[in-house]
């Protein structure tokens, strides 16, 4: 489904990482293990066409990334951030304003879809009617993944998406993604730092070392 070859970053005079492959089948969970600073967030907002690499090239469903629209792209592989800022509104508004997008024309939004997965993830279906600059952190996640889920995507890149729940409601979101990738032609790839949750939600392993030291000037 995606294919990621040969790829590098560098930032400023640093190497981030290089000669950097993976393929992610369907039913996939993927995860990109590395310590802090290594560019695990920059390996997925690449693979999303929010940075770029500096070698490389990534391939969805068997094309390059580059012959594909980005909105269209964006649609499929679509990157979810540990946080993000959210227009003034409700929940459910921040909820509903993706469905207004060209790219997303014949989809529907429903609030009981909604519900049902806020649900899942221990949220009462009152969360909907909160203003979103009331959020707590933990439940900013639980919106911005929701958010993902009703656009249907074919493959999650998911950034520390559980970092501020608690061990219960983090378990709820495994619980979700592991469901969700069992369906046809779904994979996901997580960057996160809990061994033990890498562990229950992983099926493979992407090890991310870096950054390397500055190359020594002639």
């Amino acid at each position: 489904m995606l294919a990621v070859r040969d790829a590098s970053v560098e930032l400023a005079d640093r190497t981030l990482w290089h000669d950097l492959c993976l393929e992610l089948s369907a039913g996939e969970r993927l995860v990109v293990d590395g310590p802090s600073g290594s560019g695990k967030t920059v390996l997925l907002r690449a693979i999303a066409g929010l940075d770029e690499f500096s070698t490389g090239s990534c391939e969805f469903r068997g094309r390059p990334r580059q012959e594909w629209s980005m909105p269209a792209y964006r649609a499929q592989v679509m990157y979810v951030p540990q946080r993000a800022a959210l227009h003034a509104g409700t929940v459910a508004d921040t909820l509903v304003a993706p469905f207004g997008f060209a790219i997303h024309k014949g989809k529907e939004f429903k609030a009981e879809a909604a519900e049902e997965l806020l649900a899942e993830l221990g949220r009462p279906a009152g969360l909907l009617a909160s203003p979103t600059e009331n959020l707590s952190g933990g439940e900013l996640q639980s919106v911005l993944l929701v958010r993902a889920l009703l656009l249907e995507p074919t493959v999650l890149l998911l950034d520390e998406v559980a970092s501020a729940l608690d061990p219960e409601l983090a378990d709820a979101v495994e619980r979700m993604l592991i469901s969700w990738s069992q369906a046809p032609e779904r994979a996901l790839v997580w960057v996160g730092h809990d061994p033990a949750s890498q562990s229950r939600l992983g099926t493979a392993v992407l090890p991310v070392t870096g950054p390397y030291p500055p190359m020594a000037q002639p």
